[in-house]
């Protein structure tokens, strides 16, 4: 994994493979979204501040990689045919 201009080592929409991990809190990236699962505790000692500020990064990562592009207004939930998809005929029928 490259490091990215935020110093994260995470490309946010890069690829559908990368993820981070902070503590109990994964970052699985993807072409079209990134999902967060787990958890998070941020603990009021420097620990802490270093978990809090490695979040800041990687949420400024995600913000520039979007704010880079000419978003659409919405994309196709997972499952649902998106505007580039086109019927074929079945080669089975």
């Amino acid at each position: 994994m490259t490091r990215s201009r935020h110093g994260t080592g995470f490309e946010p929409f890069a690829d559908d493979a990368a993820v981070r991990t902070l503590g109990a809190l994964t970052f699985e990236n993807g072409s079209a979204r990134i999902a967060l699962h787990g958890t998070c505790e941020i603990t009021r000692d420097k620990a802490g501040l270093a978990l809090a500020r490695e979040l800041r990064r990687t949420a400024e990562a995600i913000v520039a990689a979007l704010e880079a592009q000419d978003l659409p207004e919405q994309i196709a939930e997972p499952g649902e045919p998106d505007e580039r998809t086109e019927p074929v005929r079945n080669p089975f029928a």
